[in-house]
């Protein structure tokens, strides 16, 4: 059986290559790493070759390119049989729509408001131009549709096992509604001169029965197709008749007829460019394919999650991680009817059911309260840890530097702002439109504000929308927190200071029209369902606009500190003092203490340990400074005749190098690597080139450049130079990787291990990130490394990154010795002195009479000789003040007794940037059968 709370999570990115039969062969590699949930992709039925499994388009099935049932039972089983707990990462805010494989979207193509799958989607069915009666817009062709139309693109077939008419534009199936069967039935005869024929004389007949006022409703559809599919010889006459409907044909008209007949659906084809200003269903961020679904309909909520209901209550299932709560309309009333679904199905005696939410939250940002919620997926700790590490007092240095190497002196406000204004001018213009259109309408609808033009609504809302600070608000149907409505209220005051006219009432409107103090008793008079819709959608539309702005967007533009440029950070993001780290850890413990702790992920924008060596930056600033100036004057020649990178891109380029750069030396490989991110680095940024207008001129030349810049034979000096200068930040950059380490397998939460991530992870952004990884050479070299291992070997050969996997393993079995400690144990901080106090940080955690103290290192640049040479033992002058504890003890040297209360950090790191020591709370006695006094040395292994 599972571990009641995950003692630690890792998380293996499913794909048709990497089914569920190979993530049952990594388990026996995962148990003897100290894994004790396995947390899975989504698994459900998705898009045919999915390489991530968020493009669902069955929630009832489970993604036969994984294996299907019969390779899920296997998994589960081994599982089992390991007392491995396994979570899924779960997709309630979207489906995959378009192509020909969600029968769900369909259905909604076919039948339009009347299906039953109408209240499913997200679709303002009345906005749709030049539809009368209403319809969705379905951004899919490649250029314009008369375009598309003319070059006979967009054909109508003929399923003769289903008796149905689809238009299908490549591998998109556009479903014919059935009431147009008796018009094209009729044509079809003419046209293929069948009217003497027995098949065609039955067509003609069933044409007769669903034409003109007789057209069938949906009941008689299904009845209409059997007939039609049962009529022999009828399919060879259809297909006969069909050049009636392709343009190009020895029929003039056959243009005109298939135009009318596609006008008359409840769809319109349209460019894909046309997504931006005219879509109207909500999608996921700014993608198309990617639907967004109303499950707050209770047949819905249950029909998306009938399977996991079964999963949970066959004991296969033990967590979900839920993939972007930020999307749905009520996430409060999302998670009770989870918590509702949960508690039918646990039986007694099973471990509670672990459940986090995918939540960016910034800076001082705090998750709500959500029902049976235990935190998020991490990545406000990935950027606590990283501001903890880092050197602020480097910071200005770096800043200079960026501004002196791109010319941009602007703060990183201003860029967001720019960037927020780019998105909705572009990206999410259509989702804006829709909500200023909601907005004056509710205006409108009262004496009181109908004066406020729809114009300056706009320009009002649009202002709101620049300055507000975070991803969402979370009001429900009773109104806002506290907290909400002091977000509403600095994003509106920020908007009120940038407001040029005399009607400032129009800030005061728009106010209590997002809180929902414009329909709360007493007042009267605006229509209250349309306020709640505003307001509720307003709430869906601030994270994709953030995500978009600024990780999207805004993080591509500016570069001081890349590590500072991560999901959940802010790249103008201070330094975290020890101190404030102890006072979020304190209240983490008191609010979420188990919450994932990542460090890495799908999503990241580089790997872990790119990232911490890029940490190491602001210790050797101003050497970096310098190094910048002579490397911008070394490859001043590069390009040729190719357009030059810009300033911005190239010292972007030389942060990026250096968090990846290959110790072993460059390979093809690692050349492609970076030539594709700095391509979609450029894009992300939307300014000399983007994803809607690609400037294939400046990424050639940007390729060009890498490609010259990597090629010994063309820039010898510049690679000994970056390399000398890489390695030296890599071994900085791997001291950090193993405080960070230390950090998230004992600080309060639950460590979350990312696949491939024991080795030294330098992936770049995905797909980078998501190659596949190879866990033979993972298993072989934990074995390797024994059961105790030699820290001084390890630490000779730190560039292998086998001293991350034997800490991993280490940390992980001191978890799963002392779970209770780590799961529901105290924190508490330590105090350090000594001139070396400010680059140690060290706490306790306690629970009963069992105390571990953790100790780690930052600040690395001195105890290195700038990152010349692995520390010296001896090369930190600190003591921990140990006076409340007593019989202490080196857990990772278990042999070594601690006999001073103020034990110096050079005794305890060693060969490692970090210790865990065991001690007694001074006056407390252990309690017999809760804790071992002293873990056994197998166990730590």
């Amino acid at each position: 059986m599972p571990t009641p709370v995950p003692l630690a999570t890792y998380r293996v990115q499913l794909t048709p290559s990497f089914g569920f039969d190979a993530a049952a062969a990594i388990v026996p590699y995962l148990k003897a790493l100290g894994i004790s949930h396995l947390y899975a992709s989504p698994f459900l039925k998705a898009r045919a070759g999915s390489g991530h499994g968020y493009d669902v388009v069955d929630h009832g099935a489970l993604n036969p390119e994984l294996g299907g049932e019969e390779a899920f039972a296997r998994l589960t089983e081994v599982l089992k049989n390991a007392d491995i707990g396994l979570i899924l990462d779960f997709v309630p805010n979207h489906m995959g729509v378009h192509f020909a494989d969600n029968p769900w979207w369909l259905d909604v193509l076919e039948w339009g408001p009347k299906s039953p799958h109408a209240t499913s989607f997200d679709i303002d069915w009345q906005t749709l131009t030049g539809h009368p009666r209403g319809g969705v817009l379905l951004p899919i062709l490649g250029r314009s549709y008369g375009e598309a139309l003319e070059a006979g693109e967009i054909e109508l077939r003929y399923d003769a096992t289903e008796g149905s008419f689809s238009a299908w534009y490549f591998e998109h199936r556009l479903p014919i509604g059935p009431e147009r069967y008796g018009e094209i039935l009729q044509k079809l005869v003419l046209v293929a001169g069948a009217n003497d024929e027995t098949a065609g004389q039955e067509l003609i007949a069933l044409a007769a029965r669903y034409h003109g006022p007789h057209r069938p409703a949906r009941d008689e559809a299904a009845i209409l197709k059997r007939e039609l599919a049962a009529i022999a010889g009828g399919a060879a006459v259809i297909a006969r008749g069909l050049h009636a409907y392709r343009p190009g044909s020895s029929e003039p008209d056959a243009l005109l007829l298939l135009h009318r007949l596609l006008e008359r659906q409840w769809y319109r084809l349209a460019y894909w460019r046309l997504a931006g200003s005219e879509i109207n269903y909500r999608r996921f961020f700014d993608i198309n394919a990617l639907a967004g679904l109303q499950v707050e309909d209770p047949a819905t909520f249950e029909a998306i999650h009938r399977r996991v209901r079964r999963l949970i209550a066959d004991g296969a299932l033990h967590g979900l991680r839920l993939d972007h709560i930020d999307g749905l309309r009520d996430p409060h009333q999302y998670f009770r009817r989870l918590q509702r679904l949960v508690d039918l199905n646990i039986r007694p005696g099973w471990p509670p059911f672990y459940v986090v939410a995918e939540k960016i939250l910034h800076d001082r940002d705090h998750l709500p309260r959500f029902a049976e919620v235990a935190g998020t997926t991490g990545y406000e700790w990935l950027n606590a840890i990283s501001r903890l590490l880092l050197d602020e007092s480097g910071l200005p240095a770096l800043e200079h530097a960026w501004q002196e190497a791109s010319g941009d002196q602007r703060p990183f406000g201003e860029i967001l702002i720019e960037a927020k204004r780019r998105v909705i001018a572009n990206i999410l213009a259509s989702e804006f439109t829709v909500l200023t259109r909601m907005l004056a309408r509710i205006a409108a609808g009262h004496y009181s504000t109908r004066d406020y033009s729809a114009e300056r609504l706009r320009a009002a809302f649009e202002l709101f929308i620049l300055h507000f600070p975070v991803y969402r608000t979370y009001i429900t149907g009773s109104g806002p927190s506290r907290g909400d409505r002091a977000i509403i209220d600095g994003a509106l005051a920020k908007a009120r200071a940038a407001w040029f006219g005399s009607d400032v009432g129009i800030f005061d409107f728009l106010r209590d029209t997002l809180t929902l103090d414009l329909i709360a008793p007493p007042r009267s008079g605006h229509s209250k369902a349309r306020v709640r819709d505003f307001a509720f959608k307003v709430q869906q539309l601030t994270g994709p606009m953030m995500a978009k702005a600024l990780e999207d967007t805004a993080f591509y533009r500016y570069h001081v500190l890349l590590a500072l440029n991560e999901v959940g950070g802010h790249p103008d993001a201070r330094g975290l003092s020890i101190a404030e780290f102890h006072h979020r850890m304190t209240e983490r413990r008191a609010t979420f203490p188990h919450g994932l702790t990542a460090t890495a992920t799908h999503d990241t924008k580089r790997g872990e340990d790119a990232r911490a060596r890029l940490i190491a930056l602001p210790e050797l600033a101003g050497e970096w400074t310098q190094r910048v100036r002579e490397w911008k004057a070394l490859n001043a020649q590069l390009s040729g005749a190719s357009p030059r990178p810009s300033p911005a891109h190239e010292y972007m380029l030389y942060q990026a190098l250096l968090g990846t750069w290959p110790l072993e030396g460059i390979e093809e490989t690692f050349v492609e690597r970076i030539k594709s991110y700095a391509i979609k680095a450029a894009r992300e940024g939307k300014e000399q080139t983007s994803w809607l207008a690609p400037n294939e001129d400046y990424e050639s030349g940007l390729t060009i450049f890498l490609e010259r810049l990597l090629d010994r034979r063309r820039s010898f000096a510049f690679i000994e130079s970056f390399s000398a200068f890489a390695h030296r930040i890599a071994l900085i950059g791997a001291l950090n990787s193993l405080s960070q380490l230390t950090l998230k397998a004992t600080m309060p939460g639950i460590p979350d291990f990312y696949q491939g991530t024991e080795l030294w992870d330098l992936a770049l952004v995905d797909p980078d990130n998501r190659r596949p990884v190879d866990f033979d050479s993972l298993a072989t070299a934990l074995d390797a490394i024994g059961q105790a291992p030699d820290w001084r070997s390890l630490a000779d050969q730190w560039d292998d990154g086998r001293i991350k996997l034997a800490l991993t393993r280490r940390l992980l079995a001191l978890r799963r010795s002392f779970a209770d400690v780590f799961t529901n144990g105290e924190y508490r901080p330590i105090a350090v002195s000594g001139p070396d106090q400010d680059k140690v940080v060290a706490y306790a955690r306690w629970s009963g009479g069992t105390a571990l103290i953790i100790a780690v290192g930052r600040l690395f640049a001195r105890a290195t000789d700038n990152g010349r040479h692995w520390p010296a033992e001896g090369a930190w002058n600190a003591s921990l003040a140990l006076d409340g504890f007593a019989e202490v003890s080196d857990v990772l040297a278990p042999t070594r007794r601690i006999a001073s209360a103020n034990p110096g950090i050079a005794e305890l790191f060693g060969v490692l940037p970090c210790a865990v020591l065991q001690a007694t709370p001074a006056g407390r006695r252990l309690v017999p059968g809760r804790l071992r006094s002293r873990p056994k040395a197998e166990a730590l292994a």
